[in-house]
C-alpha cells in the first residue's frame, strides 16, 4: 500500500506523534513521566536479581552477536542495542512489579522504556526533553490502542501495544519522515508476538515476551532507516491488529482521547510485586486488617468479588512447590503471604515460602467471585473476610491503591524505588540511589539520558549534566 492511500487510525497516530512538543506536556504529565521512569528503572534494577538473568546475559553476549552499544540495568553488561532492549524489558517485567495502564490493560513502560534507553545509548546525545516527549507519545499510542480493544486478552497486549507505541517514538527521535515512520510502525507490527498462554501456565516466558517486542522495535527502526518498506494499513487493514490480534474495537472512542488526555497521568503504580489483578485483594486485606486487627489464624475464608478479568488473571489454585511466576499471579498465595509476613516483597517467592504448608493452606481459603461483564475492567472490587468466631468484615473498592484515583504518596513511591535498588543482583549504594532520584527529577535539563543508565549501575560513572 502506498503512502497516499493510507488513511485512518495510523495517520492520526503519526500526526499526533510528529506534532507533539515538549511545551505541550502539562505539569501533571511531566510529574507522571518522571515518576514512572524512576519506578521502571527501579524495578528493572531489581529484576537483575531473578535467577535466569546471568544466563540470559551470557546468551546475549556470546551467542546473539557482539556489540557494546547499550547496557543492562543494575549490572552494566554491554550489549548490542537489540539485546540490551530485550534484557532490560525482561528485567522490568520479570517480577510483575512494573506499572500498568488499567483501562488499556497495557504495561506501557516495560517495552517502551527499555527500547528508548537502548536506542538513546546507541544514538548518544538524546536530551532529556526529547526523551520525555518520546516517552509521552509512546505511552499515548500504546494505551489508546489498548483502550480501543473491545474483547478480552488473547495475545499479549501489554507487549504488542507497547512495541507499536515505541516504534513511533523512536522514529520521531531518529528524525524519520512520514514515510519512514509508516514503515517503522509496519515493521514493528510485522514482528509483533506473544500470547496469554504464558500467563495461563505461569511461565517466565510472559516477561520475555516484553523483551522480544522491545528488541523487535530496534530492528524495525534499523530496517526502516535502511530503506526497507513495510505494510502501512496495519491497524484497520484486513489482516491488521484489530482483525487478527483483538476481537471487537472501540477505535473511534479511543482515538478521540489523543491530545486531549495525557495517558501517562492515568498509569497505575504497583505497590506489590504481583500482577495488578491481585492488588485489589491485597489492598482490601491491608485496610481491613488495619481496622480490625485480625491475624492469619483467625480467618475462615476470604472472598473477593471482582470483574471477570481479575478472575481470569489471578484466580488460580495454589499448590506446594508452584513456580514463582505462577505464584506472583495467584491471589491466594499473595494474600496468604501478606497475612503471614506482614508485607509483600520480592523475596516472598523463595523456595521455602512456596513450599510452606501453612501458607498454602491459608491460600486455599481465598475465593474469587465474578461481578460485571466488561472483559477489560479491573474495578470495582469488594472484599469480604470471614473470621472463625463468626464476624465478617467487608470493604468496597471503587479504586485500588496505586491507581490515579488512589495514588501512592511521593514517600511511598520513593520508598518502593529505594527498596528495588537495594534488591538488585548488585545493590546500589544509598548515595547513588539518591543521585538517580535527582537525575530523573532533573531530566528536562539533561543533555544525554544515557546518564540514567550510568546511575542505574554500580559503580556509577557520571551524573546527569544540566544544559
Amino acid at each position: 500500500m502506498t503512502e497516499s492511500t493510507t488513511v485512518g487510525a495510523v495517520d492520526r497516530l503519526i500526526d499526533f506523534v510528529r506534532n507533539t512538543r515538549f511545551e505541550d506536556l502539562s505539569p501533571a504529565a511531566l510529574t507522571a513521566l518522571k515518576t514512572f521512569t524512576l519506578d521502571s528503572l527501579g524495578v528493572g534494577i531489581s529484576g537483575s536479581r531473578v535467577g535466569f538473568a546471568a544466563s540470559l546475559i551470557n546468551l546475549a553476549q556470546h551467542q546473539w552477536g557482539a556489540g557494546a552499544q547499550a547496557r543492562v540495568l543494575g549490572t552494566g553488561e554491554r550489549l548490542p542495542a537489540l539485546s540490551a532492549a530485550l534484557v532490560n524489558g525482561w528485567q522490568i517485567h520479570n517480577q510483575e512489579f512494573d506499572c500498568v495502564h488499567e483501562p488499556a490493560v497495557v504495561h506501557p513502560l516495560a517495552t517502551i522504556l527499555s527500547t528508548l534507553l537502548a536506542f538513546a545509548e546507541r544514538q548518544g546525545g538524546v536530551a532529556g526533553r526529547d526523551f520525555l516527549v518520546a516517552l509521552s507519545v509512546a505511552v499515548d499510542v500504546a494505551t489508546v490502542l489498548g483502550m480501543a480493544c473491545g474483547g478480552g486478552l488473547r495475545f499479549f497486549r501489554p507487549a504488542i501495544c507497547g512495541a507499536l507505541g515505541a516504534s513511533l517514538a523512536l522514529a520521531r527521535l531518529a528524525g524519520f519522515d512520514r514515510r519512514k515512520m509508516l514503515d517503522a510502525f509496519g515493521l514493528a507490527y510485522s514482528q509483533a508476538g506473544g500470547t496469554m498462554q504464558a500467563h495461563v501456565e505461569g511461565s517466565p516466558a510472559l516477561a520475555m515476551q516484553i523483551g522480544f517486542n522491545a528488541r523487535n522495535v530496534i530492528a524495525a527502526i534499523d530496517l526502516a532507516a535502511a530503506g526497507f518498506s513495510a505494510p502501512h494499513d496495519v491497524l484497520e487493514g484486513p489482516f491488521g491488529f484489530f482483525q487478527l490480534f483483538e476481537t471487537g474495537t472501540r477505535l473511534s472512542e479511543a482515538l478521540a482521547q489523543l491530545g486531549r488526555i495525557e495517558q501517562i497521568t492515568r498509569v497505575s503504580h504497583k505497590p506489590f510485586p504481583t500482577g495488578r489483578a491481585a492488588h485489589g485483594g491485597l489492598d482490601g486485606l491491608r485496610q481491613l486488617r488495619a481496622r480490625h486487627g485480625f491475624e492469619a489464624a483467625d480467618i475462615e475464608r476470604i472472598t473477593l468479588r471482582a470483574p471477570p478479568l481479575i478472575l481470569r488473571l489471578v484466580a488460580r489454585q495454589p499448590y506446594a512447590g508452584m513456580a514463582p511466576n505462577y505464584a506472583r499471579l495467584c491471589l491466594g498465595y499473595v494474600a496468604a503471604s501478606l497475612l503471614l509476613d506482614g508485607e509483600i516483597d520480592v523475596a516472598c517467592y523463595g523456595e521455602a515460602q512456596l513450599n510452606d504448608p501453612k501458607r498454602i493452606e491459608l491460600a486455599q481459603r481465598v475465593r474469587l467471585e465474578a461481578q460485571g461483564i466488561d472483559p477489560n475492567a479491573m474495578t470495582p472490587q469488594a472484599l469480604s473476610v470471614a473470621l472463625r468466631d463468626g464476624r465478617v468484615f467487608d470493604i468496597e473498592m471503587p479504586a485500588v491503591l496505586g491507581s490515579p484515583e488512589r495514588p501512592l504518596s511521593l514517600e511511598q513511591h520513593l520508598e518502593k524505588f529505594r527498596r528495588c535498588c537495594r534488591s538488585g543482583r548488585q545493590p546500589l549504594p544509598e548515595s547513588q540511589i539518591e543521585a538517580l532520584i535527582r537525575a530523573v527529577d532533573e531530566l528536562p535539563g539533561c543533555r544525554d539520558v544515557s546518564t540514567l543508565v550510568d546511575l542505574s549501575i554500580y559503580p556509577a560513572t557520571q551524573e546527569c549534566a544540566p544544559q
